[in-house]
């Protein structure tokens, strides 16, 4: 049984709530045990996860959030720089999957986050259990 954590940025509630209900399904079905902890924003998920990685607790690691496009540059350098920041993690060799979605607009990211549909969430931390697998078999 593997221990993951999932960091959830917690902008959009709503939107969070059915990526985090995809991303607890598919760890609970695999029969993983998982633990959540919220951040302000996209760009402190990276930082949540290699804080937690330092204290040796968990496996695997879940990113959660949104981001939607809006009028201004701030959605490129989120987007960007939390998807850099996960990146570096992982080939730090942490096994990670990305759930954040980054949208043009809440219709979209309706659609990736909803269980029923694309169930990003559910996909992230599949990805997650996966790299872990993966992880595992190159360390023996």
């Amino acid at each position: 049984m593997a221990r993951l954590l999932i960091v959830e940025a917690r902008f959009y509630e709503h939107l969070n709530d059915l990526l985090l209900a995809g991303a607890r399904t598919a760890i609970e079905a695999g029969g993983h045990a998982h633990e959540t902890v919220t951040v302000p924003g996209a760009l402190e998920v990276p930082a949540a996860i290699a804080l937690a990685d330092a204290s040796g607790r968990y496996d695997a690691y879940v990113a959660l959030g949104v981001v939607i496009r809006g009028e201004t540059w701030h959605f490129e350098i989120v987007a960007g720089e939390s998807a850099r920041g996960l990146m570096a993690l992982t080939l730090d060799g942490l096994a990670v999957g990305n759930g954040i979605l980054t949208v043009e607009n809440e219709a979209q990211a309706l659609a990736r986050a909803r269980p029923e549909e694309k169930d990003k969430g559910g996909e992230a931390a599949k990805a997650a259990l996966a790299m872990l697998a993966l992880k595992d078999r190159f360390e023996r």
